[in-house]
């Protein structure tokens, strides 16, 4: 079986691959890595890719996959690229997870499409007609906007996130929670509009945390795969070992 590992900045997902189908995934805190106790892996594991956004990170992960499995995982930006032409002016600044969600989107959905990653940052990304990245938008998170709020305002409590009861919030935290959700849908809704005006026709599809969610309070995200990037890990390990 193939393990995927997708390291974020809050979270890391890990995906177990029988071929094409995702037989089991799973989330741990990203700084649990850091603790003493042992992080529980599957069996009967014979090959890994790794995507990672926390360079301080990588190096654990890659040597505990090593020592668990007696395997050299892949690791994307290294040994490993996405198969995708990348039209960023500076390739090197895109973050590996949105290189692997177009590639994702490009194989199972189809271009042009804009993909939407809901983690501590939310990014637009586009893959254009014939198939390019093209480059996208980041906005800070939802949780992290959230933070903010009340790390910056002394009379707004940190609350946790959570829908709100309606769109008037009755209290503080209902209405921070209004603020949250249906502000983000809404800005969400107003970035797909502009880049489908460039982009006609693109298929829109959103992941990460907080996708399934957010489709409550955007009228135009409908379609969401919460695995995504996982999949993408997949794809580029399957075009890789076709090549090797």
């Amino acid at each position: 079986m193939l393990l995927a590992i997708d390291v974020g900045n809050t979270t890391i997902a890990f995906g177990a691959f029988q071929g094409k189908k995702l037989k089991s995934s799973w989330k741990i805190s990203t700084q649990s890595v850091f603790y003493k106790k042992a992080i529980k892996l599957p069996k009967n594991i014979d090959a890994a890719i790794i995507s990672s956004v926390v360079p301080k990170v990588t190096p654990i992960i890659k040597k505990m996959v090593a020592q668990k499995y007696k395997i050299r995982p892949f690791v994307l930006g290294g040994n490993i690229k996405a198969p995708i032409k990348n039209l960023y002016r500076n390739p090197r600044q895109v973050g590996q997870d949105r290189l692997v969600d177009a590639v994702a989107v490009k194989e199972l959905c189809g271009y042009p499409a804009i993909v939407i990653d809901f983690g501590t940052a939310i990014t637009f990304d586009v893959i254009s007609k014939k198939g390019e990245y093209r480059g996208g938008i980041i906005v800070p998170g939802i949780e992290t906007s959230l933070n903010a709020l009340s790390e910056k305002a002394a009379l707004l409590p940190k609350i946790k996130l959570s829908p709100p009861k309606g769109l008037i919030g009755r209290d503080t935290v209902d209405s921070m929670r209004s603020g949250v959700f249906h502000g983000f849908g809404s800005l969400c809704d107003g970035i797909i509009a502009k880049l489908k005006a460039k982009y006609p026709g693109a298929i829109v599809i959103a992941t990460g945390g907080h996708a399934a969610l957010m489709t409550k309070y955007s009228k135009l995200i409908r379609k969401v795969d919460p695995n995504l990037t996982l999949h993408g890990l997949r794809i580029i390990y399957d075009r890789s070992s076709k090549e090797r």
